[in-house]
């Protein structure tokens, strides 16, 4: 039977922080706890690693590249250092795809996957490197904020990444080494949460959908009438389906659907893309993409309508 040897993917562009976050953890935090490492880097940034102490520290790195980041490379060095644990920094302008579809060596399990962020470029990146920043974020466990400032728009941005990935720890450290989560401040939302009775517009459901998955306990109780499409999952019981909206979660190639369980005693009356206008009480259970509590809607009407003027919905920075 196979050792399992934990695996730690560093995802970031150039000055995110990957190659410091991954020093501190390795050196001065002792993480490896002298246990022979591989630490495999795949982009040289602004802080190099001395060498002479990672060997003095039980740690072997190892550069990867377009070239030897391939089945045989991998399972080489592994047979090589025979590893206990492995860290991989990742380069932040590949696709992910090149390394997930890297067939590991026996006993490699991937644990964790932390994205870092430079606060301060983070905007630029969006705009220009959408797709490729988005993919990174996306798969992340853990999502860190670094470089972080009074100006920053921490809440913004919390609650913006859980359209795309809702199972992310995120966290922002500021320059005086400080750390919060980004939620002391509250999103400004276009309709009324005071309201027994939430009545979205179209254009309100993208971020309905990021505040109700963000908050569920907020919601709790409360009645809401909503435009939206069905979807009916195959592994769904007979009185359940998902209402919800096709979003452009961060290109015109990157659409998905988003919704919440919806429970409705009709459902075998629906058909899946037809547009109904859902009204219904909101409650929450335990979802596994949550890896915790989202709301649910029991709904006491659910009438077929003309579809929204804009079928998109759109997450905005």
């Amino acid at each position: 039977m196979n050792k399992e040897i934990p695996v730690y993917v560093f995802m970031g562009f150039l000055e995110s922080g990957k190659t410091t976050f991954a020093k501190e953890t390795l050196i001065d935090r002792g993480f490896n706890e002298g246990k022979s490492t591989l630490l495999l880097v795949a982009e040289e940034g602004e802080v190099e690693y001395d060498t002479a102490l990672l060997e003095k520290n039980n740690i072997h790195l190892e550069l990867i590249d377009d070239t030897n980041l391939t089945d045989e490379h991998l399972l080489e060095l592994g047979s090589k250092y025979k590893p206990e644990l492995v860290l991989i920094e990742y380069n932040g302008m590949w696709e992910l795809d090149k390394i997930f579809n890297v067939r590991v060596p026996k006993g490699w399990t991937v644990v964790q996957v932390l994205s870092f962020v430079n606060a301060e470029t983070f905007d630029v990146y969006v705009n220009n490197m959408k797709k490729i920043m988005m993919d990174q974020l996306r798969n992340a466990d853990m999502i860190i904020f670094n470089r972080c400032n009074e100006n920053t728009k921490k809440s913004e941005y919390r609650k913006s990444l859980r359209a795309v990935n809702r199972r992310a720890q995120i966290i922002f450290e500021n320059a005086d080494g400080s750390v919060d989560n980004g939620s002391d401040e509250e999103l400004v939302l276009p309709y009324d949460i005071t309201q027994d009775e939430i009545v979205l517009e179209d254009e309100d459901f993208g971020l309905f959908y990021i505040d109700a998955a963000d908050a569920p306990d907020k919601y709790l109780g409360k009645h809401i009438k909503f435009k939206a499409q069905v979807h009916k999952p195959s592994n769904y019981g007979k009185n359940e389906f998902v209402p919800g909206r096709f979003a452009m979660t961060c290109c015109a190639a990157d659409i998905a659907f988003v919704g919440f369980k919806c429970y409705y005693g009709g459902t075998k009356n629906l058909i899946d893309r037809d547009w109904v206008i859902v009204k219904g009480k909101i409650d929450k259970e335990f979802y596994k993409e949550f890896e915790g509590e989202g709301p649910v809607i029991f709904a006491d009407e659910v009438v077929k309508t003309s579809p929204a003027e804009d079928e998109l919905v759109y997450f905005n920075y």
